[in-house]
């Protein structure tokens, strides 16, 4: 598949975000070369989707497979429509800490923590 074929998608990884990510895969033994962020859009939450972070082995068919900040992301076609342009960052506070997900794209949001 050619890159002029299908379109792109680009996704942004702060540094806070980077190194908890990073902390995430080292923690995670035997890992192979290949493993990465599967970073996704699922069907749920208050808005109809949420987000979904997981680590995988491998990419799969079709997947657009980037690198940010040293971090390999697997990102499935569906999912890309709603992630082109999204920021992924790592914020503590008084209600924990956690990913969170800033979207540009995003027609509303929803103040359920999804």
């Amino acid at each position: 598949m050619s890159a002029t074929t299908a379109p792109a998608v680009a996704l942004n990884v702060t540094e806070n975000a980077a190194t908890e990510i990073k902390k995430f895969i080292a923690s995670e033994e035997g890992l192979p070369e290949t493993a990465g962020l599967r970073v996704r859009v699922v069907p749920g939450g208050c808005s109809g989707f949420q987000y979904s972070l997981n680590i995988e082995e491998n990419s799969r068919e079709g997947d657009f497979i980037l690198d940010e900040r040293g971090i390999r992301m697997f990102v499935d076609m569906f999912s890309a429509q709603y992630l082109n342009g999204v920021e992924i960052d790592y914020v503590t506070g008084v209600m924990g800490s956690g990913f969170t997900f800033k979207n540009p794209n995003a027609t509303g949001s929803c103040g359920c923590g999804s």
